[in-house]
């Protein structure tokens, strides 16, 4: 017994030795492997029982030699060392065990089996750090692992049981480790329990390096994905760069949905952390353009569906010429889909169209952003070499040069050029609108200084305006607007493709706003004689509003071809108090804008939209509250109220302690009601109309989105009594968890920041 008591203390002794000299430096591991190694397997003794196998003998002394290790609290470099040599060892040792240790035995007496026992006992410790380095060694040895290593399924059973309880540890950095241990185990159909677990605990987890660690361990799958694209919105850098990371490593682009592929990127290229940024980016160069669209930045345009997710495919394309991934060739322009435009009389032909090759969606916005990087890159290039002197102010005048050199050989040569191929593509049809807006936003970039091409270009504007609003007919013979049926072209995007396209023809002061009252004049010529239908009634002010939100001042529309006055008696009150409710609608976003651009809003105006407002319908109370909303915001709640007759001097400004009390069912009445309680009163209503409105947007919504912003500007509204804040305060709260605002994230987002910002002061 003395005899092998000495023999096990010399055993120890050898063993501590050993890992002290691995200490100081990873040069020695390999040869201190070597001498581990020999210590096991210098005598084999088959016919020895478990306890006294010299295997078993050789474990006891290790875990003796490693007790210092475990109670070693903090994590310094020599004891990583350590760590790092003992879990290359205990690994090495599977191999060896399987071919020199025939017959000794079964594969649970040897080394990895005894050493495995009690890591998992010591992981069951009190002390934290004991847990600590247990778990740390378990998931090293394990990610070490050959594929073939000889290890029984009972012991793993036992190794993988003892990591999910320390995946509930208290300690983070245990729990990190638990995680690390069971990577290995997520992708094994046989144990689906512990991604069930990865994917619990991650949405519940609060330790940033936790999370990082199972995203990391997330395998590829329909169940995974929606996990990790949501840690792309972590409040953590770490979390969402290995979010990237993982969509980089293990998601191919064709696995994924288009509207998955536009979110990753969407929130990758705007993180506002470079690193997750450049995170994303690497991703999109390297696993998608390159190894899935052959450096085609066409092909992954094509991926995005841009016409639908234009906003992503502008922000990919920027990114690419942002990194010099794009290379344009010298026969690549705007020009070759011109293939011949006018004849040797210098004559439009009849059917532009036939000289025209269409553009596919991708293209189009492929060159509106190489276009408009370039024009951006030789004007800052200009303001660099203005700002500089000498031999840096000529390379910035250079390259500024450079660029526009290559902007002019891009797009079309001449004005008329450019209009035959806007034009084309309009008269295709819907299916090339897409082109035809990307292509209208590019007369941004031309030059209309010589009297000819603005000429032209004029001309255009004004068929532009002129065309009649897209409709259908249904089944039962209606008409029925295609699109918003507020902006002209039936969409906000489309109208402000034509205006900014205006603007830069007609640049000259008052030139924009005289063209436009002169169409606006034209059209409303039906309207003001009562002989116009629904159509012509929204187009005309689908102009006016266009006109009235890109207006410089009032100013410029007087002295016109109709004056504003008239503009706002002949077409936009007649148009609030029309039949159809669609006429009303746009009708009365123009009289907010007209409210906007008057240096005291009219009364009538007021009027009209109080009683809208009162009266509904739901999409006519919705505008209407939101032209009231903003007139407040602008001429402050005094100002507006003075109009109508509500003087706020005569009362004492902190006398007011309560909301009047407004009657819905008597509209007409409500005029000695302040703007301001007349529109929360709007809260408590619910009889608003059964008629839908778009996006389930309520008038609710609209009101909590306009209260919030001017409670968050309180300050700018001295007349608004202080006691009347925690009102409108309290009204905002249960409208943020009212079940019929649960889907409206704009509104929720609106009010948490309003909420939030009162709730500092």
């Amino acid at each position: 017994m003395a005899r092998e008591m000495d023999a096990t203390e010399k055993l120890i002794q050898k063993i501590s030795k050993i890992l002290e000299e691995t200490k100081t430096s990873n040069a020695t591991h390999i040869r201190k492997l070597k001498d581990l190694s020999l210590l096991l397997f210098s005598k084999k003794s088959p016919n020895q029982s478990p306890q006294n196998s010299d295997s078993f003998q050789f474990a006891s002394a290790f875990c003796k030699s490693l007790t210092p290790l475990f109670l070693f609290q903090r994590r310094s470099a020599s004891a990583e060392r350590v760590v790092k040599f003992v879990s290359v060892f205990a690994a090495s040792t599977t191999a060896r065990d399987g071919k020199e240790n025939e017959g000794a035995g079964v594969a649970g007496d040897g080394f990895m089996e005894d050493f495995l026992k009690f890591l998992m006992s010591a992981s069951l410790a009190a002390n934290k750090s004991v847990r600590f380095r247990a778990c740390q060694i378990i998931s090293e040895i394990i990610l070490r692992l050959p594929d073939d290593a000889e290890v029984s399924n009972e012991l793993w059973d036992e190794v993988i049981e003892s990591m999910k309880l320390r995946v509930a540890d208290k300690v983070p950095a245990i729990r990190t480790f638990a995680v690390r241990a069971l990577s290995r185990f997520a992708n094994d159909t046989e144990n689906s329990d512990i991604l069930d677990l990865f994917l619990e605990v991650l949405a519940l987890e609060q330790n940033a390096e936790v999370r990082k660690t199972i995203v990391l361990a997330l395998p590829p799958s329909n169940a995974t994905s929606p996990a990790i694209i949501d840690c792309t919105l972590d409040m953590s850098e770490l979390v969402r760069k290995a979010a990237f990371c993982v969509l980089a490593n293990k998601f191919p682009l064709q696995s994924l949905s288009i509207k998955l592929r536009t979110v990753i990127l969407q929130r990758g290229l705007a993180d506002r952390s470079a690193a997750v940024a450049k995170e994303c980016l690497k991703l999109m160069r390297d696993e998608w353009l390159s190894k899935c669209c052959n450096d085609d930045p066409i092909e992954l345009l094509k991926y995005l569906d841009v016409e639908t997710y234009e906003v992503v495919g502008e922000s990919v394309m920027e990114a690419l010429l942002r990194d010099g991934l794009i290379k344009l060739h010298g026969d690549q322009s705007i020009r070759q889909y011109i293939l011949s435009t006018f004849g040797e009389d210098g004559e439009e032909p009849e059917n532009c169209s036939a000289s025209i090759q269409l553009m596919e969606p991708e293209f189009a916005i492929y060159w509106k952003t190489v276009c408009r990087h370039l024009q951006t890159e030789a004007q800052a290039k200009g303001s660099d070499a203005a700002s500089t002197m000498g031999a840096e102010a000529a390379v910035y005048a250079a390259e500024a040069s450079d660029n526009n050199d290559l902007l002019e050989r891009i797009l079309p040569a001449t004005v008329s050029d450019y209009v035959v191929l806007v034009r084309a593509h309009i008269d295709a049809g819907p299916n090339y609108r897409f082109a035809s807006r990307q292509l209208l936003l590019l007369g941004a970039m031309l030059d209309f200084s010589d009297s000819t091409s603005r000429k032209v270009a004029s001309a255009f504007v004004q068929d532009l305006l002129h065309r009649p609003l897209d409709h259908e007919v249904d089944d039962e013979g209606n008409r029925v607007i295609i699109g918003d049926g507020i902006n002209l072209g039936g969409d906000r995007e489309w109208a402000g493709a034509v205006s900014s396209l205006a603007k830069k023809v007609h640049a000259a002061a008052g030139e924009f706003e005289k063209v436009f009252l002169a169409v606006v004049e034209e059209l409303a010529t039906p309207c003001r004689e009562r002989t116009a239908d629904f159509m012509q009634w929204m187009h005309s002010l689908a102009v006016t509003g266009l006109l009235l939100e890109n207006a410089k001042s009032f100013y410029w529309l007087q002295g016109k071809a109709i004056e504003p006055i008239e503009l706002l008696q002949s077409l936009l009150l007649p148009g609030a108090k029309h039949a159809h409710l669609d006429v009303q609608r746009v009708a009365i976003r123009c009289l907010g804008l007209f409210g906007l651009l008057e240096k005291k809003p009219s009364e009538e105006l007021l009027k009209q939209l109080r009683l809208s407002f009162a009266k509904g319908p739901a999409p006519v109370s919705i505008m209407a509250c939101k032209a009231l909303i903003d007139l407040v915001m602008w001429h402050g709640p005094q100002e507006v109220d003075r109009v109508i007759g509500l003087d706020h001097s005569s009362k004492f400004q902190g006398d007011k302690m309560t909301i009047d009390l407004v009657d819905f069912s008597k509209p007409d009445e409500n005029l000695n009601v302040e703007l301001l309680d007349l529109l929360y009163a709007g809260f408590d209503r619910n009889n608003w109309g059964d008629i839908e409105t778009e996006e389930n947007e309520t008038v609710q919504a609209a009101l909590g989105e306009g209260f919030a912003k001017i409670l968050l500007l309180s300050e700018n509204y001295p007349s608004i009594p202080a006691a009347l804040h925690p009102l409108h305060l309290a009204k905002l709260i249960k409208l943020y968890f009212s079940n019929e605002t649960k889907d409206l994230q704009r509104l929720k987002q609106c009010l948490s920041v309003s909420i939030c910002q009162r709730h500092s002061f």
